[in-house]
């Protein structure tokens, strides 16, 4: 965990792959315990300390995480998240070559919680949710695609399910399709850019992080 941007309401921190936002079943701190450790060091704070999670990201899947500072600041940000309010660009590398420079996926998907995993189904499927992202391809070397994607709907897995159900998975993402693991095993996906306006300041806020080291080789 790394903080990257901090003022009175809100911090966020670039996750690393293998973290997880929220305490679940596994009994691995949670990224929201470690950063409540970590402002209650900083300004030395006696008691609890408020640490409001306001979106996650897949525990394989490494980039930028935000959470609220106050219970103000957390209910004006999930009604931005809701209403499509905060931007999240994600780079991710691919197995493969994609054609396009830029492109629009579509399709539906339904979500299996028994198997933790997103398919791509008929919509005609009861639970079937119609999905879609925007991609542009930054780079291309031998065996992978740099892809920038963009979000237009916000279902569980959605970015690893569309690209592995059009032929090019994410690199190290055994659980939808890629040849082999990436050591540690994390998946080359990365959270890049969010941007939005301050719940409080109504100020522009944009804040980006490094790209994984492997998406450097093909740049």
């Amino acid at each position: 965990m790394t903080p990257v941007y901090e003022d009175n309401h809100i911090i966020i921190v670039r996750k690393e792959a293998g973290e997880i936002v929220q305490g679940d079943k596994s009994g691995d701190e949670p990224l929201s315990e470690i950063v409540k450790r970590y402002l209650k060091e900083k300004y030395h704070k006696p008691g609890n300390v408020f640490c409001g999670v306001v979106h996650r990201i897949d525990r394989p899947v490494a980039g930028l995480v935000i959470f609220a500072k106050t219970s103000k600041a957390l209910a004006r940000l999930n009604a931005m998240l809701q209403a499509g309010e905060i931007h999240k660009t994600y780079w991710a590398l691919v197995e493969g070559k994609r054609d396009e420079a830029e492109d629009e996926i579509e399709s539906w998907l339904l979500s299996d919680g028994r198997l933790n995993k997103t398919r791509i189904v008929d919509k005609n499927v009861p639970g079937a949710k119609l999905s879609r992202l925007r991609y542009r391809t930054i780079a291309v070397g031998d065996r992978y695609t740099l892809l920038e994607v963009t979000l237009l709907t916000g279902r569980k897995h959605q970015i690893r399910a569309q690209l592995a159900g059009t032929g090019t998975p994410i690199k190290g993402d055994l659980k939808y399709g890629a040849r082999r693991s990436n050591p540690g095993g994390g998946i080359s996906l990365l959270a890049k850019r969010i941007e939005f306006i301050h719940p409080v300041s109504k100020e522009p806020v944009v804040v980006e992080t490094e790209p994984l080291p492997e998406m450097n080789l093909v740049m």
